[in-house]
């Protein structure tokens, strides 16, 4: 059945610019239905819509959440699309079947004060002079920005260089989006660029060569791994006396985009910055606007006077 996922892979790869975590995400998934699959007696070819049905009760058995039982369906409805467009089959099993009725939770997300003592504590954070600038770097960018981890550990060093006011991200998609830069941001940004220089330099003379990450490593991937990332966010939520369990590179996007909400800035603008392709994927940030608007209706209001 690698013969069917393969393929399947390489046009999502094709056809959207899938990334690296989401053909890995697809593969996991779809290898899962083929060992089910298998162990059933049959194949992608041979596969029944009660097949797949039999495939998701035994996920959701397994103890697996509404959202990941949905994603494993969306890959197993995809892979037969393509296999009855490639004339592999002549009908879709999972076509016709109703996905898990997923929940729409709330992001977790930090108070201002919160963000504030994490910020103190990145500046403060790390064995070396180097080490916390490129700390206070990485969490100042992360507030000002709403970047995705992924985004800020690849982001190349070109796209700061110069003093920009404005930041060039490239998002999921390959979609572009520019996102305006504080001062903090561009004062830490600035102070990171001329150690991190320095050190490429003195590697310079030793043979190394130059990295084009803002943040670079000296592993396989040459950037600052997001597993390394949030290690480090954790011991800096230790340092601020903040609940490391409740600080992630992605609750610092959803403190971005709530506090930005909650000071009046538009809904359409938000999507922009956080790079959505829908608004409705950033209408879930209008929770926090919950409290602001009862009062207004219990202070403002013509019924509420006397």
């Amino acid at each position: 059945m690698n013969d069917w996922i393969s393929p399947f892979l390489e046009a999502i790869y094709a056809e959207r610019d899938a990334s690296e975590n989401t053909l890995l995400g697809y593969r996991r998934d779809l290898e899962g239905l083929a060992a089910v699959l298998a162990a059933h007696g049959t194949t992608f070819a041979r596969a029944s819509r009660k097949d797949i049905e039999e495939w998701l009760i035994d996920l959701e058995a397994r103890g697996l959440a509404e959202a990941t039982r949905a994603r494993h369906l969306s890959a197993a409805r995809q892979l037969f699309r393509f296999a009855l467009e490639e004339g592999w089959r002549d009908q879709n099993p999972a076509a016709q079947i109703k996905g898990p009725k997923i929940k729409r939770r709330l992001p977790g997300t930090l108070g201002e004060e919160e963000v504030d003592r994490l910020l103190d504590a990145a500046a403060r954070s790390g064995r070396t002079q180097a080490a916390r600038l490129r700390n206070t770097c990485l969490m100042q960018l992360l507030y000002a920005t709403g970047m995705r981890a992924s985004e800020l550990v690849t982001l190349p060093v070109a796209a700061v260089r110069g003093n920009p006011d404005m930041l060039l991200i490239r998002g999921k998609g390959d979609r572009e989006r520019l996102v305006p830069l504080s001062p903090g941001a561009k004062m830490a940004v600035a102070a990171w660029l001329n150690a991190r220089d320095s050190a490429e330099e003195r590697g310079r003379v030793q043979g190394k060569p130059p990295s084009r990450f803002l943040f670079p490593s000296p592993g396989r991937a040459g950037h600052l791994t997001r597993v390394r990332f949030h290690g480090l966010i954790k011991d800096i939520a230790v340092l601020a006396g903040v609940n490391p369990a409740s600080v992630t590179p992605h609750t610092m996007r959803h403190a971005f985009a709530t506090h930005l909400l909650a000071g009046g800035a538009d809904l359409r603008v938000i999507q922009m910055l956080l790079g959505h392709a829908d608004v409705a994927t950033t209408e879930i940030y209008t929770h926090v606007l919950d409290d602001a608007l009862k009062e207004l209706v219990l202070t403002r209001h013509p019924l509420a006077r006397g």
